[in-house]
């Protein structure tokens, strides 16, 4: 009887753990996005004086001073929703959906970081209405540094979220991982005619296939694709894989014009972009927010190595370095509570 009891206990335990498991990678989307919704954000949309349709989010509008935040490539503006209730508290939040992103227009002659700056300069004008503070991912925060370059009017200060500095530039994209498995992957994509969904030839020549190894990785991308599928107008979530996993399927999935990554392959989006003839103009408070760097091999798989923040911090006429302990890219989605705290403690700097 006691040892009925015993495993009786143990088989609850057991259901207990699988249970909460599947529940946490099945709500882990909705969780931060119902979180901002309750905080009281709402998406909006504006046309500007060229009939350009701007998506984005906007927070609660509690008299403090505004926040424009400018996602990276391949990502949407709900991406920052596990900061979103957070910096809400002390920011006026905007978060924008980038040209050939999400809800905004897919129109490639936008699709340059000059086009982009001069659009969202635009918008800290008729939508924001005063000078505010900006902080942008990956590419967006290469925007965000064009922005604060030429339109210093409008920054109250700058928050460089772990952008590709320097690791874009011709002659060493080349051996990025954002080059071999994004944008030269996708051109070579183009050129054959074997699989006709590049979600699914992505996979298949994915850099992660050799961290998996052949079994499960075939194993998930076979299910990824037939989710992809089954739900084309939503990122792919597979309930059995924890979060980290379904991650990298979300981001390939997310609603994205890939002529907009066609530029960085051509460099066009880089028009008039001298990287550090950029940083060295700009004048305001600014922070560069690093993550680690790592290598596999010469394949460089972070952002930019350390050696390039460096050289980032040096060029801004009044910056400083922010390193956060994270392999992950998307700092602000990995490690949340680190990127609020940066950005609270930078508003004390700039007010």
């Amino acid at each position: 009887m006691k040892r009925k009891w015993i495993l009786g206990g143990v088989l609850a335990i057991l259901l207990f753990i699988v249970g909460s498991y599947f529940y946490a990678n099945a709500t882990y989307m909705d969780k931060p996005l119902k979180a901002m919704q309750k905080a009281g954000f709402a998406e909006k949309q504006v046309t500007l004086k060229d009939g350009t349709v701007l998506n984005y989010g906007e927070g609660p509008d509690n008299g403090n001073p505004p926040l424009l935040l400018i996602h990276g490539q391949g990502m949407t503006w709900e991406d920052y929703a596990k900061v979103l209730p957070a910096l809400s508290e002390r920011y006026h939040v905007f978060a924008v959906d980038c040209h050939g992103h999400g809800e905004s227009d897919w129109n490639p002659e936008k699709y340059s970081a000059r086009a982009m700056a001069a659009d969202f300069a635009e918008f800290i004008e008729t939508v924001i209405g005063e000078r505010t503070v900006l902080s942008g991912h990956s590419s967006g925060g290469m925007v965000a540094a064009w922005i604060a370059a030429h339109y210093p009017e409008l920054v109250i200060g700058l928050v460089i979220e772990d952008s590709p500095f320097f690791a874009t530039e011709p002659g060493r994209r080349e051996t990025t991982y954002a080059w071999v498995y994004g944008f030269q992957q996708y051109e070579e994509f183009k050129n054959q005619d074997e699989i006709d969904d590049y979600f699914e030839y992505s996979l298949k020549h994915s850099y992660w296939k050799k961290i998996f190894g052949d079994f499960l990785w075939n194993w998930f991308s076979r299910d990824a694709v037939a989710y992809h599928k089954k739900h084309p107008d939503e990122p792919v979530h597979l309930v059995y894989l924890p979060p980290q996993i379904n991650r990298m399927f979300e981001s390939a999935t997310y609603p994205y014009d890939r002529r907009f990554g066609e530029t960085f392959f051509d460099n066009s989006w880089f028009e008039d972009y001298d990287q550090s003839a950029v940083l060295a103009k700009i004048e305001c408070p600014a922070v560069f927010v690093k993550a680690e760097t790592n290598y596999d091999g010469k394949l460089l798989l972070a952002a930019l190595t350390d050696e390039d923040a460096e050289r980032v911090v040096s060029l801004l006429q009044n910056g400083k370095l922010a390193s956060v302990d994270t392999p992950g890219h998307d700092i602000h989605y990995d490690k949340p509570v680190e990127f609020t705290n940066i950005m609270i403690d930078f508003l004390d700097e700039v007010l």
